[in-house]
Formats: structure tokens, C-alpha cells, sequence
């Protein structure tokens, strides 16, 4: 049996780094291609500001809770409308990463370096918030799902805003342009602000149906991602 947990160990954590390792890749193909070289400093440091701490957060998860690894590599939509959404994201992530190098290379339109510097705190204290959210809901997934045993979790951030994990979704995608120092990228990720929205509708209807207690925490926490806003 030991031997057995020990092989599975070890086969998630080569899935986990193959994943991981292939998001340098296409982010990195997809920034500094378009830039048309590799000495892109603002391209380095978003990459860096990305994934130096998601290699320790995914450490920190393969110690301490791999189920919740496991289950976040391999987590597919099966709701259309969902998939719509990711389809979505995805081509604006693309969007925005293609016209960041562009800008670069050409020399559109350059921000002040506080700006920059500014964005990547903002980016780094969303992160945190990321893992809080992740360190307060066990039942936390990729995809919008009622999973067995799972409970409405109403402390800490879930007890200001009914989705603290795309609130700090929007923070992480909209300071990623700055980072960048590309206004153009901005621009595309605006498009984010739509398809979050969609999906979050998406959600609550599945919770309202099947999570019990969620009509209830819904009355308590009046937001749903900004306080006072929404």
C-alpha cells in the first residue's frame, strides 16, 4: 500500500511539473515571440512574479493537500455555457500577451515605471488573497461543480464577497498589463470583466439548486465580487 501511495506521489508531481513547465513555455512563446527578442524586462518580470510563487504554492499543495492538486490539474467544464467562458478567456489571455510584446517591439506607448512597479505589489498581494481563499475553502475547484459533502463556507473573505477567488482573479488579470507596460493589453483584458460576470451567474444558479444553505448565505453576503459594487 505504501509503495502503491508512494508511486501515485510521485506519478502527480511529474503531471504537476510537465504542467507547469509547459505554461513557461507558452507564455513565455507567446510574450516574447511577438517582442521579437528575449530581452524583454517587463516580459521577465511578470514571468517571474507568476510563477516563482506558483512553483511553491504547488510544493506547499503536493505536501500538505494533494487531492486539491490532483484535482486542479485535471479539472474539466462540462457545462457549455462555462466552456464558453473559458474559450473566451483564453483567446483575450492571448490577445493581451501578443499585444504586450507588440508594444514592446514597436514602441507603441510606454508607462511610467511606478506604474509597473506598482502593479506587480497589487499583483503579488493578489496572489496572496488566492491562497487565502484556497487555504479557507477545501471545496474550492476549477470548475463549477457541487462536489460530495460540500458545504457553504462563510468566514474569513467568503464572509465579504460571495466569490473572493475571482475577485482576485480580476486583480491578478487586470494588473498583469501594467506589469507589462502595455495600456493595449489592458484594453483586451477588459474583456474578462463580461465573461466573469457570466460565469458567476452560471455558478450561483448550480449553487441555489443544489448546495443547501447557499439561498441562505446569499441574504447574508450581499456581494457577490466588490463590496458596495456588485
Amino acid at each position: 500500500m505504501k509503495g502503491k501511495k508512494e508511486t501515485m506521489t510521485k506519478k502527480l508531481f511529474f503531471q504537476a511539473l510537465l504542467k507547469y513547465l509547459l505554461g513557461v513555455v507558452v507564455l513565455g512563446a507567446l510574450i516574447f515571440i511577438p517582442a521579437g527578442t528575449l530581452r524583454f524586462p517587463n516580459g521577465w518580470l511578470l514571468m517571474g512574479l507568476l510563477f516563482i510563487p506558483m512553483f511553491f504554492a504547488g510544493l506547499v499543495m503536493m505536501r500538505h493537500d494533494p487531492a486539491l492538486l490532483e484535482k486542479r490539474l485535471h479539472a474539466k467544464e462540462r457545462d457549455e455555457e462555462q466552456k464558453e467562458v473559458i474559450r473566451g478567456s483564453a483567446n483575450m489571455f492571448i490577445a493581451a500577451f501578443i499585444l504586450a510584446g507588440l508594444n514592446f517591439r514597436f514602441g507603441w506607448l510606454s508607462l511610467p515605471n511606478w506604474i509597473v512597479w506598482a502593479a506587480s505589489v497589487l499583483f503579488l498581494l493578489a496572489y496572496l488573497m488566492w491562497g487565502e481563499v484556497l487555504r479557507e475553502n477545501a471545496w474550492l475547484s476549477r470548475t463549477v461543480e457541487v462536489q460530495e459533502g460540500q458545504r457553504v463556507v462563510d468566514s474569513g473573505l467568503y464572509g465579504i464577497v460571495r466569490h473572493p477567488m475571482y475577485a482576485a482573479s480580476v486583480l491578478l488579470f487586470l494588473s498583469m498589463p501594467f506589469v507589462l507596460n502595455s495600456i493595449f493589453s489592458f484594453l483586451a483584458m477588459l474583456f474578462y470583466l463580461p465573461l466573469i460576470v457570466r460565469r458567476i451567474k452560471n455558478e450561483e444558479r448550480l449553487l441555489e439548486e443544489e448546495l443547501p444553505g447557499y439561498q441562505e448565505y446569499m441574504e447574508r453576503v450581499k456581494y457577490r465580487l466588490i463590496p458596495f459594487v456588485w
